[in-house]
C-alpha cells in the first residue's frame, strides 16, 4: 500500500495532542492502512502503543464494554503518554464515553470508523472541543498512478472513469473478480449497513431509491424529483422518508450534495443542489451491456479531485447558465466546466456559453476528455493527455498553483 502523507500530514501535528484523532470515510477507502501508517511512526520514537481492531471477533468477544475496554487499556499500557489505537470504534457500544475518559489519563488517542455516527449530533455534543476529524476518500488519480505502478500495473483513465478509486480493486487479476468485489463491497457499504443500522423495513423500496440516486450522480436531484419517480414505480414513499434516505447516504460517506451561488443574491440557494457519489464505481457497477455514463462520472471525478485537494465547491449560476463549479481556495476562485467532449459544434458552444459575460478576475476552465486543445483567450481547456503520457488530474495541480 502507498504512503498517504497526503492526509497523515494534517493528522501529524495532533500526534501529541489530547484531541480525539477521528479518521473517518466510506468502508474501504483506507483508513485503516492509514492508521497502521501512523501507529508505525509513532513506534519510531515510543513501544508505549496499543491498538484493537473492533472488526476482529476475538477483539470484540473479549472487550464487549466501555469498561472492559478501559480495563484493558490500563492494565496494558505503560508510564508515560500511550498512544492508543481503535480500529473501526463505532462498533463498540459508549465509545465515546471510554475516549473521553482515557484522554484525561496521558493519552493520545487514535480511532477510526466507516459512518459518520462517530460525528452525529449527539455525538458531537459529547465530545463537543475535544476532537479533531479527518475525512479519508477512495484514492485519486495520482494515488492510483502510484499504487498500480507499486503494483507492477497500469490504470488509464478510461478505468478511472469507470471503476474508480476503491484501493483493493486494483489487486485483482482479472475484471470478473473485481467486479465481483465491488458488487459485494455495494452491497456491503450501500445495502446491508445501512438496512441494518436503521432497521429499515420497506427494503425493497430503499433499494430502489439508493439505485436511482447512484445512477444519478453529477445532476440535479431532489427530494421531489426522486418522488416522483418512485411514484412512477407505482411505490409509496413519503418525501419525509426520502429526505430521511438521504440523509442515511451522507452520514455513511456515500454520497455528498453541493449547492448552488447565485450571482443576484450573493449566497447559497438551499433548494438546488446536486449529487455526486463517494467513487463512480457506484455508478458502473448498476450500468448494463457496458453502457457506462462516462459524462457523469467525468464530473464526479472532478468533483472528487478537487474536493481531495480542499477546494470550497457550488455550482455556479451564470445569469440563467450553469457552471459546474466555483472552486475557491486561499481565496483564489476558478469556474470549472466538465465536458466528456466538445468536439461536436453543439456541445462547444453550450460548454463556452457557460462563461459568457463573466469578468476575467478569476481563472475560467472547462475540463474534458478531448486529445485536442480548445483553450481561448479567456478559457482554459484542460487536456487527459499530452502526447502518450498520461496525465489527466496532474494538471488540476497546475492551475492550482500560485
Amino acid at each position: 500500500m502507498i504512503y498517504r502523507e497526503h492526509y497523515i500530514k494534517l493528522i501529524r501535528e495532533f500526534y501529541d495532542s489530547d484531541l480525539i484523532k477521528i479518521i473517518t470515510g466510506v468502508r474501504r477507502c483506507g483508513k485503516s492502512v492509514i492508521l497502521g501508517q501512523i501507529k508505525k511512526e509513532i513506534e519510531q520514537k515510543t513501544d508505549n502503543v496499543i491498538y484493537l481492531n473492533f472488526e476482529d471477533k476475538k477483539i470484540l468477544a473479549n472487550i464487549s464494554s466501555s469498561d472492559s475496554l478501559i480495563e484493558y487499556i490500563e492494565k496494558n499500557k505503560k508510564e508515560d503518554k500511550c498512544y492508543i489505537f481503535l480500529d473501526e470504534i463505532q462498533m463498540l457500544d459508549n465509545w465515546q464515553i471510554v475516549c473521553k475518559t482515557l484522554r484525561l489519563y496521558n493519552n493520545s488517542i487514535f480511532i477510526t470508523g466507516s459512518n459518520s455516527k462517530l460525528l452525529s449530533k449527539e455525538f458531537a455534543r459529547e465530545l463537543s472541543g475535544r476532537y479533531v476529524a479527518f475525512r479519508i476518500r477512495p484514492f485519486v488519480y495520482k494515488e492510483i498512478l502510484e499504487y498500480t505502478k507499486s503494483l507492477g500495473k497500469e490504470c488509464s483513465v478510461i478505468d478511472y472513469l469507470i471503476w474508480g478509486g476503491f484501493p483493493n480493486r486494483f489487486e485483482f487479476k482479472t475484471d470478473e473478480a473485481r467486479n465481483r468485489y465491488l458488487n459485494d463491497l455495494d452491497d456491503t457499504i450501500v445495502i446491508n449497513d445501512l438496512i441494518n443500522r436503521y432497521k429499515i423495513k420497506k427494503d425493497s423500496l430503499f433499494k430502489s431509491l439508493v439505485n436511482y440516486i447512484l445512477r444519478s450522480n453529477s445532476r440535479i436531484i431532489s427530494a421531489k424529483s426522486i418522488h416522483d419517480y418512485i411514484k412512477g414505480k407505482n411505490e409509496n414513499c413519503s418525501i419525509n422518508t426520502i429526505i430521511k434516505y438521504l440523509s442515511y447516504l451522507r452520514e455513511a460517506y456515500i454520497i455528498e450534495d453541493i449547492k448552488q451561488y447565485s450571482t443576484k443574491t450573493k449566497s447559497e440557494l438551499s433548494y438546488y443542489s446536486k449529487i455526486y457519489n463517494v467513487d463512480v464505481c457506484l455508478n458502473s457497477i448498476r450500468c448494463m451491456d457496458n453502457r457506462y455514463d462516462l459524462t457523469h462520472n467525468l464530473e464526479n471525478i472532478v468533483y472528487n479531485e478537487l474536493s481531495y485537494m480542499g477546494y470550497s465547491l457550488n455550482v455556479f449560476n451564470n445569469n440563467g447558465k450553469k457552471i459546474d463549479f466555483i472552486a475557491i481556495k486561499d481565496n483564489k476562485k476558478y469556474y470549472i466546466q466538465v465536458a466528456y467532449s466538445v468536439a461536436d459544434e453543439k456541445a462547444y458552444n453550450r460548454e463556452f456559453s457557460a462563461f459568457a459575460n463573466m469578468d476575467n478576475l478569476s481563472q475560467k476552465i472547462i475540463i474534458t476528455n478531448d486529445e485536442i486543445d480548445y483553450s481561448t483567450s479567456v478559457v482554459k481547456h484542460m487536456l487527459p493527455f499530452t502526447g502518450s503520457k498520461i496525465i489527466f488530474f496532474m494538471c488540476i495541480n497546475t492551475f492550482a498553483l500560485p
